[in-house]
């Protein structure tokens, strides 16, 4: 990658870690961390933004460069407004940070700071396959763009329905304490997750061609272990047992727990 383009993703992780400074002092005082996911997912965005004006000004394909941009602000401004309106508005803090809150006890809000500059620098981290695809020097679409183009478009619309279908089990108060299996969620138990992971494979394909392509592969495995391991699967489902208990429990007998599949027969 160029020098030039080496110093973009810098300036780009200097701008996001300056925003999540401003969001950690929200969260210090509204008593809410849940804005650091807004601020993680619309960070892409807005880094997106800030590589394509390099981009233009380094004279890559403007069709290219433009069709990332937009198609990374819209995966990344449309998350954001799911998590505001889902978790912040009007919502108590997110369980996952109660917790931390409780475990790091007098020494919370230096560790919620460090915690907050840790997704910045994911962000950017992640975010770099949308530089490498703007570097294409390829003036036409390939192939591989239109199979790019192609993943963006189910991936995001499928995570758009599985929030939307999960959002509209929860409004009904018949259904509090129970586990939705409506749509996407009778064949797996995190599609939201599922397609966010497929999305990061578009960037792959748009990718093909630039002279560092091989950056692009950094963020579907990434991101994969964040969902399995750390911050998506493990900490959700430990929330689901302590609140829907045995009706969570046949839940994850009999659905896929991440890639969408054919539901196994209950037991109950």
């Amino acid at each position: 990658m160029p020098d030039s383009a080496v110093a973009t993703v810098l300036l780009g992780w200097l701008g996001i870690a300056a925003l999540q400074v401003v969001l950690w002092l929200v969260q210090k005082r509204r008593h809410d961390a849940g804005v650091v996911d807004v601020g993680w997912a619309a960070s892409f965005g807005l880094l997106a933004n800030f590589y394509a004006a390099f981009a233009y000004q380094a004279g890559m394909p403007t069709a290219r460069v433009l069709i990332v941009q937009v198609l990374a602000s819209i995966w990344s401004f449309r998350l954001a407004g799911h998590l505001l309106v889902d978790r912040i508005i009007g919502k108590p803090e997110d369980g996952r940070y109660q917790q931390l809150r409780a475990s790091w006890a007098g020494r919370v809000q230096s560790f919620f700071f460090w915690f907050f500059q840790a997704q910045a620098l994911l962000a950017v981290v992640l975010s770099i396959p949308y530089l490498v695809a703007m570097l294409n020097p390829h003036r036409s679409l390939t192939m591989f763009d239109m199979a790019g183009i192609a993943i963006w478009v189910v991936s995001v619309g499928g995570e758009a329905l599985a929030d939307a279908q999960l959002a509209r089990f929860r409004k009904d108060p018949a259904h509090r304490g129970r586990t939705c299996r409506a749509g996407l969620w009778r064949y797996s138990r995190h599609p939201n997750y599922f397609f966010e992971w497929l999305h990061w494979f578009a960037w792959v394909l748009l990718a093909v061609g630039a002279d560092n392509w091989w950056l692009s592969l950094i963020s579907p495995p990434l991101i994969l272990y964040f969902i399995l391991k750390v911050t998506g699967i493990p900490p959700t489902e430990a929330r689901a047992l302590l609140s829907r208990g045995d009706d969570y429990r046949d839940y994850q007998r009999t659905t896929s727990a991440f890639i969408p599949w054919f539901p196994k027969r209950s037991d109950a």
